[in-house]
């Protein structure tokens, strides 16, 4: 394929790499097990996980590099007139999902796609951005992520993170529950405007950008205190996280539809989760509180 898709393979063989090192070094415990995987019709990647760590009940980091001559609906809905095309995507995604329940789960991506078909101008487009999702959530930490957001945007333009911010506010929204799945953070897709150089750069941003958002975060509330009542609470609003990937989640329909590797789609559910009918908080308690931060709003 194309040297820009190797441009982006290099650097996001390198993010993963660089993610999973700082992943470690932070839980101090367990390391990442590596299982390299290819796909059939072409490509393949490499699905890091941990699991079980000190801090990390699972996390894991994927890369991959998939082709083929047959775009999925997912990749044609917006641009039907590739419908047939083929196409080169590769990208990293991660979720990690850390045992304390003060500390938030968190999810990443970064990617780069083209496509082409015969008598279509070849097209291509980076996407990707990162979330939070707290359990029990403080404000230090919410401005904290979102002051990175903003910083890695302002070379881009002044309306960035603002346009960005509110993409991943409306995006990561459950329509069904009328709540946001976190507290948002940035997401962008489609992106070609100014040129394959400065797109490329904006994607190195936000990839490089993740760790210096989510890191402070952890090492401030790994060793709070928690007992049971924050483990279950922790473990039903995980379920939260399972309705959306499966529900609304456009990485998780391309994965499946182009017959992508089933177990790195899905490594981003939580290894621990549960339902229960029709829960309610108890009223002023620190698990009813979360409700106020599942509104999209200007945290800075």
């Amino acid at each position: 394929m194309s040297e820009q898709a190797d441009l982006a393979e290099t650097f996001l063989r390198g993010l993963q790499q660089r993610i999973c090192t700082a992943v470690e070094k932070i839980d101090g415990g367990a390391r990442f097990e590596e299982d390299a995987w290819e796909r059939a019709a072409g490509g393949g990647g490499m699905t890091r996980v941990l699991r079980d760590g000190a801090v990390f009940e699972q996390a894991g980091v994927n890369f991959s590099r998939v082709s083929g001559n047959q775009l999925p609906p997912s990749a044609t809905a917006h641009r039907p007139e590739l419908a047939g095309g083929s196409f080169v995507a590769t990208g990293v995604s991660l979720v990690l999902h850390p045992r304390n329940p003060h500390v938030p789960t968190t999810h990443a991506n970064v990617r780069y796609f083209e496509a082409s078909k015969e008598g279509v101008d070849p097209v291509w487009w980076f996407g990707g951005g990162f979330d939070l999702t707290p359990f029990y959530p403080r404000d230090e930490d919410v401005r904290h992520w979102h002051t990175v957001a903003r910083d890695l945007c302002a070379p881009f333009g002044n309306d960035v993170h603002t346009r960005y911010k509110q993409w991943c506010d409306e995006y990561f929204y459950l329509k069904h529950r009328d709540e946001t799945r976190g507290v948002g953070g940035l997401f962008f897709d489609d992106l070609n405007e100014g040129g394959f150089e400065r797109c490329f750069d904006f994607m190195q941003a936000v990839g490089n950008g993740f760790l210096d958002a989510y890191t402070p975060i952890v090492e401030r509330r790994k060793d709070t205190p928690y007992g049971d009542r924050e483990r279950e609470f922790q473990l039903y609003r995980r379920g939260r996280y399972v309705e959306f990937n499966l529900v609304y989640d456009r990485g998780t329909l391309f994965g499946l539809q182009s017959g992508g590797r089933t177990e790195s789609i899905l490594m981003s559910l939580p290894p621990r989760v549960r339902f229960e009918y029709a829960y309610v908080p108890e009223p002023g308690s620190a698990e009813a509180k979360l409700a106020e931060y599942l509104k999209p709003r200007d945290w800075l």
